[in-house]
C-alpha cells in the first residue's frame, strides 16, 4: 500500500489531542478540589437521580456524590440534567464530571467510561403479608408450592416466571400494584412479584405486608436477573474514580449511608455486597 504523507500527520495530530484530553482528564481530582467546586450529570429518574424542584441534586447517586465530593474537600455540587441515554457522551465531552445517575455497570459500558465501585443492586422481590405466611422467598418456592404469584400486567416478571419454569396456572396478571397489594390482602395470590425497590416501597406504605427476606437471587439460564448501580468517570480520570471507591469503600453500608438513602426506598436489602466493578465489567 502506498504510504499517505497526509494520513500520517493526521494520526499523529488525533494521538496527540487525545493524549492532551487524556491528561486534562487526569487532572480533574485536583482541578475540582482547586476550584471547590464540581459538575455531576443525572438523568432526571426517581429514586435514582433526579433535582428538586429549586435545582438541587436528589436521589439515591447523588446524595451519596455530595457526601463523597465533601469528603474530597469539593463544597458546591452543580447539576447537568439530561437524557440517560446522552448521558455517556455528555461524560466524555466534558458536560460534566461525573454520572451519578445509578448507572448499571455493564461490559459494554465498561468500554467507554471508568466505573466506581457499585452503591447499590436491584433485583427481583415479592411482596408479601406480614409473616410471609407461605414461606416464599424466592421463584423457586413459587415453582414447587401450590401457590398464586400476582405480576403487574406487562412487566418482566410474566416472563421471569414463565423463563423459570413456572406452571402459568399459578400466574395472575395485575393491571397495576395497588391492585396487586389488594389482591394479595384479600388473599387472591400468595406473594406480588416485581423489583426488590419497588415492593419495599409498597411495604412501605401499607402496614399489612412487607418485602419477603431473604429473598433468593434470580438466575435465570445460569444468569443473575440483577443490576449494580454506579458512578461513571471518564477513561482519563483514574484518580478520581479510585478516590471515590476509597471514600465509598468505608461509606457503603455504614448506618450515615443506610440514613441518607431510605428517603429513596434504599436499604440494607439494596447493598451490593462483596461484588465489585472488576467483576461486573468481564
Amino acid at each position: 500500500m502506498r504510504f499517505s504523507a497526509k494520513k500520517y500527520i493526521i494520526s499523529l495530530i488525533t494521538f496527540a489531542m487525545s493524549l492532551i484530553a487524556i491528561s486534562a482528564s487526569a487532572d480533574t481530582l485536583n482541578a475540582i478540589k482547586e476550584k471547590g467546586e464540581v459538575t455531576i450529570g443525572v438523568a432526571n429518574e426517581v429514586p435514582y437521580g433526579y433535582t428538586t424542584a429549586d435545582g438541587k441534586p436528589a436521589g439515591e447517586a447523588p446524595s451519596i456524590a455530595v457526601h463523597v465530593l465533601h469528603e474530597l474537600g469539593v463544597k458546591k455540587v452543580n447539576v447537568v440534567v439530561t437524557e440517560f441515554g446522552s448521558l455517556i457522551p455528555g461524560l466524555r465531552a466534558g458536560r460534566f464530571d461525573v454520572i451519578a445517575a445509578g448507572m448499571y455497570v455493564t461490559p459494554k459500558r465498561c468500554k467507554q467510561v471508568l466505573f466506581s465501585n457499585p452503591t447499590y443492586s436491584i433485583g427481583e422481590g415479592f411482596l408479601v403479608k406480614n409473616g410471609n405466611p407461605a414461606k416464599l422467598h424466592g421463584y423457586a418456592d413459587v415453582k414447587k408450592k401450590s401457590v398464586k404469584l400476582g405480576v403487574m400486567s406487562g412487566a418482566v416478571e410474566y416472563g421471569y416466571a414463565k423463563d423459570f419454569g413456572i406452571d402459568m396456572s399459578k400466574i395472575v396478571t395485575l393491571p397495576d400494584y395497588p391492585s396487586g397489594v389488594a389482591a394479595l390482602k384479600a388473599g387472591r395470590i400468595d406473594a406480588l412479584a416485581g423489583t426488590s425497590l419497588t415492593m419495599a416501597t409498597l411495604a412501605h406504605k401499607d402496614s399489612h405486608v412487607e418485602l419477603a427476606q431473604p429473598f433468593d437471587a434470580l438466575v435465570i439460564n445460569g444468569k443473575s436477573v440483577k443490576g449494580y448501580g454506579a458512578f461513571g468517570f471518564r477513561p482519563g480520570d483514574k484518580s478520581l474514580r479510585d478516590a471515590f471507591n476509597k471514600e465509598l469503600s468505608t461509606f457503603i453500608g455504614s448506618k450515615e449511608h443506610l440514613a441518607l438513602v431510605k428517603p429513596y426506598g434504599f436499604g440494607t436489602y439494596t447493598l451490593p455486597g462483596d461484588v465489585t466493578t472488576a467483576k461486573l465489567c468481564k
